[in-house]
């Protein structure tokens, strides 16, 4: 089985998606470990409640981005991983991690990329009159939100929409596309090759795999 590590900032809903998908075996491979930034990201005590190594790691320890990333890659590979997940990892990657794990760095963005890369972008879909938002996941580069996507998920936006509806209607897909997207990679389907993602040797579309909804 593969091994997977995952990196947090905060609550870890997606964690938690990605370790009941685990649990359930529609992800066929092992979550090893668990690192975050934040030591009181509640996605640590979700990792924990699991059995899964809980892992937090403060920049403020480190001289500079790169050495935080060379010691939290150093931590990482202990654990072999053949997937790295980013799950709402609030911190920007040093070209050195990004290259680390190149074809193997997965993340999560909440909008129909290539829009709204970086953040706030349920406020942006809002106040830009948006009729449609949603979320895509993409394999990791050195352009910040800009890798290849691999699946998006789009919902609807209503006049009278709060950020915390959209939010709360967006993670639902986010709970079902980001475990799917993973047990693609796990079972050996999923790869980036330049930057393209390809899927049971196909080349994926620019916004990614198109399910029928």
């Amino acid at each position: 089985m593969k091994n997977i590590v995952v990196l947090i900032s905060g609550n870890g809903s997606n964690l938690q998606a990605i370790i009941d998908a685990c649990a359930r075996k529609k992800i066929n491979g092992t979550l090893r470990a668990v690192f975050s930034n934040k030591a009181d990201a509640f996605g640590l005590e979700r990792a924990r409640e699991a059995n899964i190594p809980a892992h937090a790691l403060a920049a403020n320890l480190f001289p500079s981005r790169e050495a935080f990333d060379r010691q939290l890659m150093h931590e990482i590979d202990a654990y072999g991983p053949d997937l790295v997940v980013l799950a709402g990892y609030m911190r920007i990657l040093s070209p050195a991690f990004v290259a680390h794990y190149q074809g193997r760095l997965l993340n999560i963005h909440p909008s129909l990329l290539p829009k709204y890369p970086g953040l706030h972008t349920h406020r942006q879909a809002l106040e830009n009159g948006d009729e449609e938002h949603g979320t895509s996941v993409h394999f990791v580069t050195d352009e910040l939100d800009g890798g290849p996507v691999v699946l998006q998920a789009k919902v609807p936006v209503f006049a009278e929409d709060t950020e915390d509806d959209i939010t709360a209607r967006v993670q639902a897909q986010e709970h079902d596309i980001y475990p799917l997207a993973i047990s693609w990679f796990v079972d050996g389907r999923l790869r980036s090759a330049g930057n393209e993602a390809w899927l049971d040797e196909i080349k994926l579309p620019p916004q990614g795999y198109a399910a029928e909804e």
